[in-house]
């Protein structure tokens, strides 16, 4: 359908889209501490990931981004999508885990990238939404049904709610 058809209006979603990586090594998650230099989340850990840029497919953009911010590879596999609203336009976070993985992790401008105990990450700054990702990811197989979910903020609190 060409654009004029797509029903765009003020009270739906425009959406960016992103990818989140949970590259993971038995009990261990590779995640990486922002640059000092980073507009936000400086200092404190996330999972890796970025923008599908155009001409991108999420999958293809996840490689990318896991190569580009630490230098390996993984098997990847889908295992969920959040819609983070943040406003006017939102965020389609396309949530992959990583298994396998192959070469020797290192740092980028992005940051230090380190393969951390999923025990360890409620001890660390980490970014609000990541303990909660974690949390489910963790659970997972692959194979295991993909998740989806929303995130918001009310009254400064964030707020994930998985689809059941």
């Amino acid at each position: 359908m060409p654009q004029s058809d797509q029903g765009v209006t003020k009270d739906r979603y425009m959406l960016i889209p992103r990818t989140a990586i949970f590259a993971r090594r038995g009990e261990e998650y590779l995640l990486i501490k922002g640059a000092p230099t980073k507009r936000l989340w400086a200092g404190k850990y996330n999972c890796l990931g970025g923008h599908v840029e155009r001409g991108e497919d999420a999958l293809s953009a996840a490689r990318r981004e896991l190569l580009e911010e630490a230098g390996i590879h993984a098997d990847l596999w889908l295992c969920g999508t959040v819609i983070v609203d943040a406003g006017e336009v939102g965020i389609c976070l396309f949530v992959f885990v990583g298994e396998n993985a192959q070469g020797e992790a290192q740092a980028s401008k992005e940051g230090l990238v380190e393969w951390v105990p999923k025990e360890t990450v409620l001890h660390l700054p980490v970014v609000e939404d990541l303990p909660v990702l974690l949390e489910r990811i963790h659970k997972m197989q692959k194979g295991s049904p993909p998740f989806s979910a929303r995130s918001y903020y009310e009254d400064g609190k964030l707020t994930v709610v998985f689809a059941e």
